[in-house]
């Protein structure tokens, strides 16, 4: 399925879940039992060598299709142990939990150790639980994890809440999660992506009339979607066409960074690139990028004819601490054109407490997002989705919030989830790439949350395709660029 990805949060999955009963005649147990017929194939088709199978079954329904999948692997001739936290409670688990002990399968307690096994199916909780295990839970999920057996989860990974990504405690590390009926936003962001190993998705078999008119929670973007955003250029194209980037930032100690965000716009296809940057670093940035307008800028005064003739202006690549930093974002604040703020920029931001314009845009990583916010870092990652619209209706800006699963927040828009990206890509520098290619795509005509969405989506893409050369480890910033500039042309002639 090509990108966008529609996702989902509980609430719309639980509305699919009751049309789908509905379409199987109104029985939830013929809905359960193509869920776990779905699931064991999902196991044949990834592990078709195991043969002996641990399932993990919790008290409610999403254990019942554990107790579906176990049957399956039982007739199939198949060495099964279901171990069970408590007794079915809902009645759909009570009647797969009886199918499966009538077809001579055995119920052990989840306090026994793990036995052998080719492949643990964990089917405890699904997206039910939204607070931390408790301790026998949590006993038995540590156990799970570090068992030596692959781990599919069902539906979603025993104590991840799959509405934010977050888990509370413990919380089962997959090797694949197979979802049922449609995506969870939850699982492709923030800590659940250590989570879930890879994704998958069934429909269960049912007709698209099922899905119809369930607005998703989010949409996710993957690399194939850049074709979109990067059509052919016009035969008569020139530079003028393309946009002018006013890059300013780079304070004593600061330089690399503002000739990072230079050259990453340049490469993402503005036509014109200025630098405003401090006297010392002129010399060092045209020795690099010679394509780069390099200004020696030490007071506001000079910053006035740069802006006049900039179409975007990008802030805070090295912008530093001191009073410079507040003369160039004053200058800044003050000027109509459109910006993009980030780094130094969002911690002045942050103690102004000033709003932004609509067509502007801020790329916070977590810490600046939570003093953009006057909360902690962790209250950020707890739930990343608050948080972006939090910092959205906080700055009336589009806003990108950095991280695994970077979220981009537009006003009156679903939150986008960019689907690439890497942990290579943390290291310094990498947000000064993200700042330069977002500015380029609003100088070269892209509405800024488009932009956004393209220019954080191009910058991830780009990570991960140089992570494949030499692997992500040691990755840096500059890796990035002859990838922007391939990846920024999809549509060749």
């Amino acid at each position: 399925m090509h990108s966008p990805l529609p996702l989902f949060d509980p609430a719309a999955l639980r509305v699919l879940e009751a049309r789908g009963v509905a379409a199987c005649g109104g029985d939830a147990f013929a809905l359960m039992a193509r869920a776990g017929a779905s699931a064991w194939q999902c196991l044949c088709k990834h592990w078709p060598r195991a043969q002996r199978i641990v399932v993990l079954c919790g008290p409610g329904n999403n254990g019942g299709d554990g107790y579906v999948l176990a049957r399956h692997a039982m007739a199939a001739g198949h060495t099964v142990m279901v171990q069970a936290l408590q007794p079915p409670i809902t009645a759909l688990a009570q009647r797969a939990c009886e199918d499966y002990a009538g077809a001579g399968g055995a119920v052990l307690d989840a306090s026994l150790p793990l036995p052998e096994a080719d492949v643990i199916v964990d089917a405890l909780f699904g997206i039910g639980l939204s607070r931390a295990p408790d301790a026998a839970t949590t006993a038995l999920i540590e156990a799970a994890n570090a068992h030596p057996a692959p781990v599919l989860a069902l539906d979603v990974p025993s104590g991840v809440d799959p509405r934010t990504g977050d888990a509370p405690g413990a919380a089962i590390v997959a090797s694949r999660t197979l979802q049922f009926l449609a995506r969870h936003r939850g699982l492709r962001t923030g800590v659940a992506m250590d989570h879930c190993g890879d994704l998958e998705a069934t429909a269960l078999g049912l007709d698209e009339t099922v899905f119809q008119a369930v607005v998703p929670a989010a949409y996710a973007y993957r690399a194939d979607a850049l074709r979109a955003f990067f059509p052919l250029r016009p035969r008569d194209a020139h530079k003028g066409r393309h946009g002018h980037v006013l890059c300013i930032g780079g304070d004593h100690g600061g330089g690399g960074a503002i000739m990072l965000a230079a050259q990453a716009a340049l490469r993402s296809g503005a036509g014109l690139v200025s630098v405003a940057t401090r006297t010392a670093h002129v010399p060092a940035l045209l020795a690099h990028s010679p394509e780069a307008m390099a200004h020696a800028v030490e007071d506001a005064d000079h910053l006035d004819g740069l802006l006049q003739r900039a179409d975007v202006v990008a802030i805070g690549p090295g912008l530093g601490q001191g009073p410079w930093r507040q003369a160039m974002l004053g200058a800044v604040l003050n000027c109509g054109k459109p910006r993009v703020f980030d780094a130094d920029a969002l911690n002045l931001l942050a103690a102004s407490g000033l709003r932004l314009r609509r067509n502007d845009v801020v790329t916070p990583h977590p810490g600046e997002a939570a003093r953009l916010l006057g909360c902690s870092t962790q209250d950020i990652q707890r739930d990343r989705f608050s948080a972006a619209s939090s910092l959205q209706s906080r700055l009336g800006c589009t806003v990108v919030l950095k991280g695994a699963g970077s979220i981009v927040q537009a006003a009156e828009a679903p939150p986008a989830i960019i689907g690439a990206g890497n942990p290579g890509m943390g290291v310094g520098g990498m947000g000064d790439m993200l700042t330069g290619c977002i500015a380029a795509l609003m100088a070269q005509g892209h509405p800024s949350p488009e932009a956004a969405l393209a220019g954080a989506l191009l910058h991830a893409a780009a990570g991960d395709a140089a992570a494949l050369d030499d692997g992500e480890r040691g990755l840096l910033p500059s890796d990035l660029l002859p990838w922007l500039r391939r990846l920024a042309n999809p549509v060749r002639r």
